[in-house]
């Protein structure tokens, strides 16, 4: 039988949720770089656009979603919380609105801020599934995330007492500007955990396609 760790970010997390309600025995740990799964880490300033067009598409709460796919606010997303910016590379998010900016792709953008929603009925399930296999869990998170704030990250320790919560300089993406001190903590986290399998799944953060 198949059996893998799973690493969730961003949209990858409900991914990575689904997977392992599927299948609970195929996953042998899972790593949450700032990936939800309690509605405590939802950082109000960010969601609440977000909740209200997924109420209601009119076209003032599409407005107020469309702005999240300006060039202005993906560099955002990557450089708030980092307190040196320069350790990130533009390309990162000149790439991210290249791509989000092709024609067509802003519906698709589109439909999943209406669908996110549709995450949060699931975490009953989910948090019944943390509690029943202990499943073996690092949340190593950007602790200046202003989408998903560092409580997403303690709460965790809520339904897994023997989670492993590290919260590090950085931001929403915590990689890419903490990429050797996270990367330590996750070989030192499988290590512990004897991680064995033959497949590590990493679920991409901005689906753009």
């Amino acid at each position: 039988m198949t059996k893998y760790a799973i690493v969730v970010q961003d949209y990858g997390a409900p991914i990575g949720w689904r997977l392992a309600l599927e299948d609970p025995s195929a996953i042998t740990a899972i790593i949450s770089q700032n990936g939800n799964a309690y509605e405590e880490g939802f950082v109000e300033s960010f969601w609440k656009d977000v909740w209200a067009y997924a109420r209601a598409q009119t076209p003032q709460t599409e407005a107020a979603v469309r702005a999240a796919l300006t060039r202005e606010a993906i560099r955002w997303q990557y450089v708030t919380g980092v307190a040196d910016p320069t350790l990130v590379d533009p390309g990162t998010w000149e790439r991210d609105a290249s791509l989000i900016g092709r024609p067509g792709n802003d519906l698709v953008q589109l439909a999943l801020f209406r669908n996110y929603a549709s995450n949060i009925p699931l975490y009953p399930r989910l948090h019944e599934y943390f509690r029943s296999t202990q499943v073996p869990l690092l949340a190593v998170w950007g602790q200046g995330d202003e989408i998903f704030g560092p409580e997403g990250a303690h709460a965790f320790s809520r339904d897994l007492p023997n989670a492993h919560i590290e919260l590090h300089p950085g931001g929403h993406f915590l990689l890419e500007s903490g990429l050797e001190a996270a990367a330590a903590v996750i070989r030192s986290f499988l290590s512990e955990v004897g991680w064995m399998g033959n497949a590590v799944l990493s679920a991409p953060p901005t689906p753009t396609v």
